[in-house]
């Protein structure tokens, strides 16, 4: 099948360097980009260009369509290539708000079309390991999953500082927590607080924290930080039968596990700290629980691209569905409104 891009930035020339060296399924022919320097640097790359999206989107050699341009454009680039007979894959955040969303997916069903959106980190190794630790019952039922990316840097550079854009760090690596956190659970999202930082930012989200609760008694919380020099695990999920630590994207981490509750002499110890004793809080000892490594898996992102191709052939469901990712959106608008109304949102997502 022959694929498009639009917007030849970062991620579109990611995608087509990825898709060219482990997608032998798809050739990537063309590109379209509103500057100029990027239109050169798609030539460069062997790539047809177009002098303007509705060129593009006239091409009827083109099978897919991924927009890979900033978040405000996506709506009414997705609906145009749907409506003129194209696949669809959308960088995320999908779109501003799940209004939009919805929009478009009425147009893909009208049009008969394929349209999904890229949660390429879906793929991470780390996330993969927690969902095996969650699907294999290792530690017992989860009760409350913590998820963090903390960063740095600070600066939110281009139009990622661009409200009008859709940046802000809700849009940029919450949506893929948030994808995460719902992909483990089918049990929709009862309760949500949302609560955001401009710190160093003018007009967007520099750092958040979110919390979750879900029908099924599981909480979640997840955070996203530009200014933090002190690193925190990537995840932490607290089971009934033990807990497991994933510290980086390296996947360095373990699982503890409890092993013997029958025992139960060792309650009675006393921790004395500076300030007094404490029996709730004394360390179990080591016997009765332990230490398990993290699962071994495998995790290839390439299968996001090869699922979208045999879906269109009719070979298999949908990995990313757009209900997901509308149930995403939905959980966004839930943490802006939380933190404009300095409220929990009581919700049915």
């Amino acid at each position: 099948m022959k694929l498009a891009i639009v917007g030849y930035g970062g991620m579109g020339a990611w995608h087509h360097e990825n898709i060219r060296a482990r997608i032998p399924e798809i050739e990537v022919v063309g590109a379209y980009d509103i500057r100029e320097e990027r239109q050169e640097e798609a030539k460069k790359q062997g790539l047809r260009t177009y002098n303007t999206f509705d060129e593009l989107v006239s091409d009827d050699s083109i099978d897919i369509v991924t927009i890979a341009t900033p978040n405000n454009f996506h709506k009414k680039q997705a609906i145009r290539c749907l409506e003129s007979g194209k696949h669809v894959i959308c960088e995320k955040p999908v779109t501003m708000n799940a209004d939009e969303l919805e929009e478009i997916i009425e147009v893909a069903k009208k049009c008969n079309k394929v349209f999904t959106v890229h949660q390429n980190r879906r793929w991470d190794r780390d996330f993969v390991m927690i969902k095996n630790i969650v699907e294999s019952n290792t530690i017992g039922k989860p009760y409350m999953i913590e998820s963090r990316v903390l960063g740095s840097k600070r600066v939110l550079n281009g139009w990622r500082g661009a409200k009008e854009n859709g940046g802000g760090m809700v849009f940029d690596w919450g949506v893929h927590l948030i994808d995460q956190i719902l992909y483990l659970t089918d049990s929709p999202v009862v309760e949500i607080y949302g609560h955001l930082f401009s710190i160093f930012s003018k007009e967007v989200d520099d750092n958040f924290k979110a919390l979750f609760k879900f029908e099924n008694g599981l909480s979640a919380m997840i955070e996203v930080a530009t200014n933090c020099f002190i690193p925190q695990a990537r995840w932490h999920m607290s089971c009934e039968d033990g807990t497991a630590i994933i510290h980086d994207w390296s996947c360095n981490g373990t699982i503890i596990k409890l092993k013997d509750e029958s025992e139960l002499a060792w309650s009675d110890v006393i921790v004395y700290t500076e300030a007094g004793p404490t029996r709730t809080m004394a360390p179990r000892p080591r016997e009765t629980t332990e230490e398990l490594p993290l699962p071994e898996v495998t995790t290839d992102w390439s299968d996001y691209y090869r699922n979208v191709i045999d879906h269109i052939n009719g070979k298999a469901d949908l990995i990313v569905k757009p209900e997901q990712s509308l149930r995403v959106m939905k959980v966004i608008d839930a943490i802006f409104e939380s933190h404009r109304t300095q409220s929990m949102i009581k919700c049915r997502i």
